[in-house]
């Protein structure tokens, strides 16, 4: 597996926010967002070649910490993934993986999967990045795979939220699933790489959560972090 890190930090997203989390990051993406955060793992994917049995061997240097976050790029088409995701099981920590949705399951170990569907703002340039646009189109929403999800996993779904209009988007994706999501399950976040950026979209998204019903997530690691890898 390529993977571009492995740290410990402080869940910074979604339900499980705080909670102490050896993240995995593999490197290799299948979709390119234009606000990508770490790009080093799928724009310019780069990485070091490790076995599930590395990579344990590298959380266990972490013992206090019960979670571990695999994510990405996109972890799941990681080579070995279901094998490492077996591993973290056998370990009798808690998994979470952060996926965009757009691959099976396919059984996969998993005790919480963070759902990021990615919405139209997602989009790369059209210009500049031509091909990847259409790819990215083609494959961002996959309802019949995100169905996979929520049907066998407990779940969350976190979206990435730039604009107002993004909330009418997101809520047409949830009804072409045809299921019962309940409204506390869907957290929206705010598009931010930077601390301005982020409380610049929280006041308004906050209110849209109250008027809702969903929940707001705020990004702890840029609060505690700034914008760095690592953390």
């Amino acid at each position: 597996m390529l993977i571009s890190e492995i740290f410990y930090s402080l869940q910074g997203e979604g339900e499980l926010t705080g909670v102490p989390s050896v993240f995995v990051r593999t490197s290799g993406c299948n979709l390119r967002c234009r606000w990508c955060d770490t790009p080093y793992a799928s724009w310019n994917p780069e990485g070091t070649p490790r076995t599930p049995e590395q990579i344990l061997t590298a959380i266990e240097d972490h013992p206090v910490a019960r979670h571990v976050v695999l994510t990405g790029g996109e972890p799941m088409i990681a080579k070995d993934v279901t094998v490492l995701a077996e591993r973290v099981a056998a370990s009798g920590r808690h998994l979470t993986i952060e996926t965009a949705g757009t691959v099976a399951p396919a059984g996969i170990a998993c005790d919480l999967a963070s759902l990021s569907p990615k919405l139209l703002n997602s989009a790369p340039d059209p210009v500049e990045h031509a091909a990847w646009r259409k790819k990215h189109e083609a494959t961002r929403w996959q309802p019949e795979v995100v169905r996979a999800w929520v049907d066998r996993y407990p779940y969350q779904f976190k979206f990435v939220i730039a604009r107002p209009e993004d909330i009418e988007e997101m809520e047409h994706m949830l009804a072409a699933l045809q299921r019962a999501i309940p409204r506390h399950k869907v957290l929206l976040m705010p598009e931010a790489t930077s601390l301005e950026r982020m409380r610049e979209r929280a006041g308004w998204l906050a209110e849209v959560c109250k008027t809702h019903g969903y929940r707001y997530t705020h990004r702890l690691h840029l609060e505690l972090y700034g914008n760095r890898r690592g953390t």
